[in-house]
């Protein structure tokens, strides 16, 4: 049974930080690369990081650059995938989701990803 499930949110005030982490198991997730977004109420899910399958590489959305670090762990049945977030502002309140690549690179883009997490809140309070 395919499973990513969030973990790490929660509430912080402005200036803080917190690490999520996303667990992926149930497929062999080492070769795929991995991607967080990010949802606030009323609005579309954005893109926030994502990593490759080595962890050699990783883009950020300019909104959080220089502030969030992606990396990840590959174990033989679970990959583990961090987000560190320093410096948190009250827009980066959200539900963040944990995704799987259906390729070795992340991507911006929400199709290009397979497998969703339920989401982990994040709440940035001023």
């Amino acid at each position: 049974q395919v499973q990513l499930v969030e973990s790490g949110g929660g509430l912080v005030q402005a200036g803080g930080s917190l690490r999520l982490s996303c667990a992926a198991s149930g497929l062999s997730f080492s070769s795929n690369g991995m991607g967080w977004f990010r949802q606030a109420p009323g609005k579309e899910r954005e893109f926030v990081a994502c990593i490759n399958w080595n962890g050699r590489i990783a883009y950020y959305a300019d909104s959080v650059k220089g502030r969030f670090t992606i990396s990840r762990e590959n174990a033989k049945s679970t990959v583990t995938v961090y987000l560190q977030m320093n410096s948190l502002k009250p827009e980066d309140t959200a539900v963040y989701y944990c995704a799987s690549s259906r390729g070795s690179f992340g991507s911006r883009v929400n199709d290009e990803y397979a497998y969703w997490g339920q989401g982990t809140q994040v709440t940035v309070s001023s």
